[in-house]
């Protein structure tokens, strides 16, 4: 049937183009005229553009799931599942370089407009953290797990912010061989990469 198939595209479009220009700068007509449709048959899918948002965030959830089942196909080892994420930033590195993170983009946008999709927005990120912690609870880890995956996490990012700023791959490279030294230490229990109560642990 055409119709859901004109309501994935319509999705898929404002998908990219909330990436690309941000929530706040795409207007119904923009996505309208990215999937050649008329402004009448745009309305009859969606009504405003916060259930766009919320179409638009629910099919990077379902995305997320869809990329960690895969992860966890693909590599049978936790190790292995790891360094799938740390490679997320080399394979999604030119999109990254232009627009920064998807996932971090959203959720830092809607966060400053106070949008109340902004939790739907950060149940992304707690997609990875929760898979993240599984992978070190695998690993011998399961005390301070959460704290792993949170740290890693908040790293990814941080290198995704300075790779968007910087545009430097070398630089990508030698931050993404770090967080593969430091997944090492904390799995094997280095005194430098424990985390405490206030919450350090090595770089």
């Amino acid at each position: 049937m055409r119709g859901p198939q004109t309501r994935r595209e319509i999705v898929g479009a404002a998908d990219r183009l909330f990436y690309e220009a941000g929530f706040a700068h795409t207007s119904f007509a923009d996505i309208a005229s990215s999937v050649h449709i008329s402004r009448g048959n745009f309305y009859y899918h969606f009504k405003s553009k916060d259930e766009i948002l919320r179409a638009v965030i629910a099919h990077r959830q379902d995305s997320t799931r869809a990329l960690l089942a895969a992860w966890d196909h693909a590599h049978p080892a936790a190790r292995d599942r790891l360094s799938a994420f740390v490679r997320i930033l080399s394979d999604n590195g030119e999109q990254i370089m232009l627009h920064g993170c998807p996932v971090g983009s959203l959720a830092t946008e809607l966060a400053k407009l106070m949008h109340e999709s902004r939790e739907d927005a950060v149940a992304v990120f707690s997609l990875f953290r929760d898979w993240l912690a599984s992978q070190f609870s695998a690993l011998g880890r399961a005390e301070d797990a959460e704290a792993l995956a949170l740290h890693l996490l908040m790293r990814s990012q941080g290198v995704a912010t300075l790779f968007t700023a910087y545009r430097d791959k070398a630089l990508l490279a030698r931050e993404m061989a770090a967080m593969e030294r430091w997944i090492d230490g904390a799995v094997s229990g280095e005194p430098s990469c424990q985390i405490g109560e206030d919450n350090r642990t090595c770089i």
